[in-house]
């Protein structure tokens, strides 16, 4: 972990997806939530499919693999990703990115559902219990003035969207023989086709062309998809998931930062101490107990593709 090369890749994800919300909110100044997220994943597959095959990888064979992948592709990227934006409307980008940080939540609710093998300890309890008084914290629902609303709702709905995902990905994708970035190019590319099919919800509303806009959907989907995907699997395969998941904690922090300093979001006491506690309750899911009564890191469920757990928007 002291290593100057797994230093540079946790920096620079964290900086890629945290800064993913920023990006989002700059893109739709000049696009519809369908247009953008439509830019976004076709330009992740084409740099996912480009990487494959520069590193002589296929792309998965098999109609069953297609299928689960289709589920993954839909609960993974188009839906959450379509959430986010149209819940960035009226969100701040900072608040969604500390609402993205409750997937391992979600996570820990989707597993026993759908058969995932993961215990429930009562350290994973009040883990789970902190991070929901957390999100309410962060809305204050019981003020006039408080962050709760459609928008803020379909932010929540897209983190538990990646919740189940990333349990069904470790129950149907894990030992298919092929490799996580192959998978993860065929997914993006099944992501794109249901952004198509989306299309009449909006996608053919008049676009508002501006350079800012333009730039901030090509990083989006080239950087906070596509090379990003990618670098998380080259961390995970030479460190592990205890490294990568450091991400997950450093993702809100970029997020909020950029929200505030550029475009000059408001953030009060509140909000942040709403965000610790959060981090707080993800921290405690993601223990399990050893043999002696110590607990370590790690993930709640296997997930076998490279955005697994810290996935940005």
């Amino acid at each position: 972990m002291g290593e100057t090369k797994t230093l540079l890749r946790i920096g620079a994800l964290a900086l890629m997806w945290g800064s993913s919300f920023f990006w989002i909110k700059l893109g739709l100044g000049a696009f519809s939530p369908v247009q953008l997220v439509l830019a976004r994943v076709a330009l992740g597959a084409a740099v996912l499919i480009g990487l494959c095959y520069l590193g002589r990888d296929r792309l998965p064979s098999g109609r069953r693999i297609w299928g689960h992948l289709a589920v993954a592709a839909f609960f993974h990227n188009a839906l959450p990703f379509l959430l986010f934006a149209w819940g960035e409307l009226t969100v701040d980008s900072g608040i969604t990115g500390v609402l993205n940080a409750t997937t391992p939540l979600w996570v820990l609710l989707a597993a026993p559902m759908l058969g995932a093998r993961t215990k429930m300890t009562s350290v994973r309890v009040a883990g789970l219990i902190a991070g929901l008084a957390g999100i309410l914290l962060i809305f204050a629902p019981w003020q006039a003035s408080g962050l709760l609303s459609w928008g803020a709702l379909a932010c929540l709905a897209a983190a538990a969207s990646y919740g189940f995902a990333f349990v069904y990905e470790g129950k149907y994708l894990t030992g298919t023989g092929d490799s996580p970035l192959s998978l993860a190019g065929g997914q993006m590319l099944l992501a794109t086709g249901f952004l198509l099919l989306a299309m009449p919800m909006g996608g053919f509303e008049p676009v508002h062309l501006s350079t800012g806009a333009i730039v901030a959907v090509v990083i989006l989907g080239i950087g906070s998809t596509g090379i990003a995907f990618a670098l998380n699997y080259q961390l995970l395969a030479s460190e592990g998931a205890v490294a990568a998941s450091i991400v997950g904690y450093l993702l809100p922090v970029v997020s909020v930062l950029l929200g505030a300093v550029f475009l000059a979001e408001p953030l009060n006491l509140r909000v942040i101490a709403g965000m610790v506690v959060v981090l707080g309750g993800v921290a405690l899911t993601r223990l399990r107990p050893r043999e002696r009564g110590t607990f370590a890191t790690a993930p709640v469920v296997e997930r076998p593709l490279a955005a697994a757990g810290e996935a940005a928007p």
